[in-house]
């Protein structure tokens, strides 16, 4: 996104037991009774045991053999939350609101990079606290029947970001450049990063022994947040490293999904950039989004919706004209031209705006879920979306112009629901989405 300048607007940025099976015939009853409670602990067990990796196939993504199309959220802020106690139960609090959604995938952040409760100290230094933080972030997600989409670094400063890599090579006396673009192009700063996925891929999760790059809880890799490089509008500096660090990620996890992390603007030499961007200057950042999401090494291209922050003029219905169109282009480009799927991984509406009314909001929600509805008909690459951004009730200070607690708003909440539903009827739900029989009106 843009313009979001303050740490705390992005800051935009255990396993629960089973139950015990005594098999004695004396406590039938007492099993039957569990089992009719909890759904079958048998079940249950199986589920955890057989969770598969979610995969790709042309446009798609596919899931234990069937298409999967994702309706999911952002909350950037587990890691963090998880490292203090009292802070710790809103992880489970959200997650447990999101599998009652029927949601499926949580965006996330796995960094923190020199911040408070940072996750890397300094350059190759970790704080092994928050890292056990992550193991659980990990751990609970699965336990819900949620995965993870792990972005690996901010092109923002909040969290550290990119600033904080170039300020840590300038303080050893080895950085190139002040520029934050450095980021990009320098050897030591690239070396910096590749340590920490090196590190963060390989970690062993303390709480269930199982190394990341080989745990299905997880989704798929984000290599940055929102990738700019405006000292380079070429694109070329961008590219380079896209290119560099998505083989390097390959190199050591061949098991999960990556995506760049793209808002979606099209580059200088791509002629959409004149009837799709939303304006002149989206061209001009290094970013494309064809080129970058063409690279082989990326498994799915990646679009974040902000009308309202990328034009400071238009009225709310012109801004939601801009969505369908933004949309369509974007799904047609994975269908014609990347054959890759197409997650919008962020949209959200922000409450600032002179206009804004809270049903507005249900109006932008729904013109992006029903584009993924109707491309998910037709077997297209419209492959999701993740709202921006979700919280709990309590958390006042962490949130943002965008951020909802769903379950407040009746409508908003409905909304969601359905949207999880139709897409299970489409093609069958997981295995982890337990709740849907009981949420959805209609038998699927």
């Amino acid at each position: 996104m843009i313009l979001r300048s303050s740490p705390t607007y992005r800051k935009k940025m255990v396993v629960a037991g089973n139950g015990l099976f005594y098999p004695i015939v004396g406590f039938a009853s007492c099993v039957a009774f569990i089992y009719m409670s909890f759904g079958g602990l048998g079940t249950n067990l199986q589920e955890k045991t057989k969770l598969g990796f979610v995969e790709r196939n042309g446009t798609q993504f596919m899931l234990d053999g069937k298409a999967f199309y994702i309706n999911g959220w952002n909350s950037y802020w587990l890691m963090d939350h998880s490292v203090d106690e009292y802070t710790k139960p809103r992880v489970r609090e959200i997650l447990q609101a999101g599998a009652k959604m029927g949601l499926t995938v949580c965006r996330t952040w796995a960094f923190n990079d020199g911040d408070y409760n940072a996750l890397q100290i300094s350059p190759g230094r970790f704080n092994e606290e928050v890292f056990k933080a992550l193991d659980h972030v990990i751990v609970e997600a699965r336990q819900q029947g949620i995965r993870l989409l792990f972005s690996l670094v901010n092109n923002l400063q909040a969290y550290g970001g990119k600033t904080q890599y170039v300020k840590w090579a300038w303080d050893e006396g080895v950085g190139l450049s002040a520029s934050n673009d450095s980021f990009f192009f320098d050897p030591s700063i690239r070396n910096y990063f590749k340590n920490y996925v090196k590190t963060l891929l390989t970690r062993k999760n303390t709480l269930n022994g199982i190394e990341y790059r080989d745990d299905p809880t997880i989704f798929a890799w984000e290599l940055i947040n929102e990738p700019r490089c405006i000292t380079d509008a070429s694109g070329d500096t961008l590219q380079d490293w896209i290119e560099e660090m998505s083989a390097f990620v390959k190199a050591i996890d061949k098991k999960h999904l990556l995506t760049v992390g793209l808002e979606g603007f099209y580059g200088p030499k791509n002629p959409k950039r004149l009837t799709v961007n939303p304006e002149m200057w989206a061209s001009r950042l290094g970013s494309d989004f064809i080129r970058n999401s063409k690279i082989p090494n990326i498994d799915f291209a990646s679009v974040h919706i902000y009308p309202d922050h990328w034009f400071h003029d238009k009225e709310f219905h012109e801004n939601l004209k801009f969505v369908s169109k933004w949309m369509r282009s974007h799904i047609e480009d994975g269908d014609k031209e990347l054959n890759k799927p197409v997650m919008f991984t962020e949209y959200g509406l922000s409450n600032q705006n002179k206009d804004f009314e809270p049903s507005q909001r249900d109006r932008f929600y729904k013109a992006i879920l029903d584009a993924i509805y109707k491309s998910a008909k037709k077997n297209g690459s419209g492959a999701g979306s993740l709202v921006w951004q979700l919280f709990v009730g309590g958390m006042d200070k962490y949130n943002d112009e965008f951020g909802i607690v769903p379950w407040e708003r009746p409508s908003t909440y409905k909304l969601i629901i359905e949207q999880s539903c139709r897409l299970a009827r489409l093609h069958g739900p997981t295995q982890q989405q337990r709740n849907l029989k009981n949420l959805c009106s209609q038998r699927l």
